[in-house]
């Protein structure tokens, strides 16, 4: 082990000797070291106006902005797999293509359809319950469980002594409990934390009922409008399945709760008043009033309580695009460094104005058009990196990182074959001279991009980019948002989040939110293409540098624990 440390100390050291004179000289001659370098990577491929060319169709009108799933997507995959096919890559997707294949679902309530009884008490849709696009007929015996929650961090359990099979689990409102923020919820979901539902899912429960409480009741009317849209949007469906089938959970209106409640050890009005604070039935357990919960209790067995509720599901398809260029050492070339970008956006973001279409030219089409712009130039490389380059275009980066999430639960190449994973989004924009636009306070200058992660994982990984990026075209890496406590969530919001999570060492390459953001005017003409040739082009020289160490870069350090939360789901 001291032997690999001292491997990877004098190797660090030897670039930082080396790289400078090497890069450094490649404006002085073509015979020098650094333009023989260059050439033999290809770097010189990378230009301007090769980026321009590309992001101006990628991010054209006629893309539609890209949404998750869409058209304008689906012809942008196909435009990437296109040009993978005529430069030699190898397919990494399913079945011998370069796609990835992600089946989403879309379910649809029928609300008309949609029918509740209590005691033959007959109970209308959208004026006394909201059901989830979960077809099923729902009944059984009830048991109460208050807020429904298990945080092993903060000690509360609100099962204890409590099986919910084959029932249906009753509980008050959809919040965390009080004292309950999302940073309690640590560990792994479904053990070390749980929600109402997953927890429902895991232990055999039919259903779940929720007794409103004042957020609910604020949402009734939009909940209610967007189950009546003709189109809700889709989900991944493995990601749904994860836990086991889909549950019926339904929220009931106060008239509903009351007459499901009438008779029973609590009142809805009871239980409402506690849940605003103001009720008297609670316990307070040992580790404070953080974990106050309601005492269960099971309804009355001769309550009849059923719901039919009518759905129906829709199957679009959506895809990441996955190629691989093989390195050329016979033993290395199991090995991957791997480059990511998402090439989807947000869609037809203003469909009421006179340009409706958010077209993504910065966000992501920079980085989808990097990535294009880096296969392009090693595939007519005159060398090889000595370790493969895995190159994958995540859809869905949009919805929640759903490409590098499916990417990373279902590979399609061995997860610990990748050595390291440089992430682009956004890298086009830059901060003009005298711009005192409050929304491009943070957006990063023309020879300046925000590097993220390069050292929370890797000693060795951290070291290297930034002796490349001196070396060589000497952009100024701010690292403000190299930080677990950063307010602004920026590592947990990018694809590179997935394959940290799965112990593999990421850079995040990012240029700040601008005042185009997830709005209509990201244009392609408003990129700075001298700034994203100099900043793929460092990027590039950092995949050969990965890709040509003789061992992998060390993970010496573990993913701070704020990253190991909930975070990006």
């Amino acid at each position: 082990m001291r032997k690999l440390e001292l491997y990877s100390t004098i190797l660090v050291a030897a670039l930082s000797l080396a790289l400078p004179t090497t890069f450094a000289q490649r404006t002085k001659s073509k015979a020098t070291p650094a333009a023989k370098l260059t050439a033999a990577r290809g770097v010189d491929a990378i230009s301007a106006a090769q980026l321009r060319s590309y992001l101006s169709f990628i991010a054209s009108d006629e893309m539609e902005g890209r949404d998750t799933p869409s058209r304008g997507l689906d012809t942008t995959a196909k435009f990437i797999a296109m040009n993978l096919g005529r430069w030699g890559f190898k397919p990494a997707g399913d079945d011998g293509t370069f796609f990835q294949k992600m089946v989403l679902r879309r379910d649809i309530l029928d609300g008309a359809h949609s029918t509740a009884e209590i005691n033959g008490q007959k109970f209308n849709y959208g004026e006394d319950f909201l059901p989830n696009a979960v077809g099923a007929t729902l009944t059984g015996p009830l048991v109460y469980v208050g807020h429904g929650w298990v945080v092993k961090s903060k000690n509360i359990n609100a099962y204890q002594g409590i099986d919910v099979t084959d029932k249906i689990v009753v509980v008050f409102g959809e919040g965390m409990p009080q004292g309950v923020t999302r940073a309690d919820l640590t560990g792994k979901m479904g053990e070390d934390w749980a929600n109402p539902a997953l927890y429902a899912q895991q232990h055999g429960a039919r259903g779940v009922i929720a007794i409103p409480d004042y957020g609910m009741l604020l949402r009734w009317d939009q909940t209610r409008q967007r189950q009546a849209s003709p189109a809700p949007r889709p989900q991944v469906e493995k990601f749904m399945t994860q836990a086991g089938p889909a549950l019926p959970l339904i929220w009931l209106s106060p008239r509903m709760a009351t007459a499901l409640l009438q008779g029973e050890k609590y009142s809805a009005a009871a239980l409402m008043a506690y849940g605003s604070g103001v009720g008297p039935m609670s316990v307070s357990p040992a580790t404070g009033p953080s974990a106050t919960v309601t005492l269960p209790f099971e309804l009355n067995a001769t309550k009849k309580v059923t719901f039919t509720i009518a759905a129906r599901s829709e199957k679009p398809m959506t895809q990441n695009v996955v190629a691989v260029w093989e390195g050329s050492d016979p033993v290395l070339k199991s090995e991957y460094v791997a480059l990511g970008a998402h090439y989807d956006h947000v869609g037809i973001c203003a469909p009421n104005a006179g340009d409706p279409i958010c077209n993504g030219a910065d966000d992501d089409g920079s980085g989808t058009t990097a990535l294009l712009s880096m296969a392009e130039a090693v595939s007519h490389a005159p060398q090889k990196p000595k370790r493969s380059v895995l190159f994958v275009w995540h859809c869905g980066e949009e919805k929640g990182l759903w490409g590098s999430r499916y990417f990373t639960d279902y590979p399609t190449i061995p997860l610990d074959r990748i050595v390291a994973q440089l992430n682009i989004d956004m890298i086009g924009r830059s901060k003009k001279d005298g711009d005192t636009n409050p929304r491009n306070a943070n957006l990063s200058g023309p020879n300046q991009i925000y590097v993220i992660g390069s050292t929370m994982m890797s000693t060795d990984l951290g070291k290297l980019s930034e002796t490349v990026n001196k070396s060589y075209l000497n952009l100024q890496y701010d690292l403000r948002y190299d930080d677990p406590a950063d307010p602004n969530r920026f590592f947990f919001r990018s694809d590179h989040y997935r394959y940290a999570l799965k112990g593999i060492p990421i850079i995040f390459f990012f240029d700040g939110v601008h005042e185009d953001y997830h709005r209509p005017g990201d244009e392609p003409q408003k990129i700075d293409y001298e700034k994203m040739e100099k900043v793929v082009r460092t990027i590039y020289m950092t995949l050969w540098e990965v890709a040509n160490l003789p061992v992998r870069p060390k993970v010496d350090k573990p993913l701070p624990a704020q990253f190991q939360q909930r975070g990006g789901e």
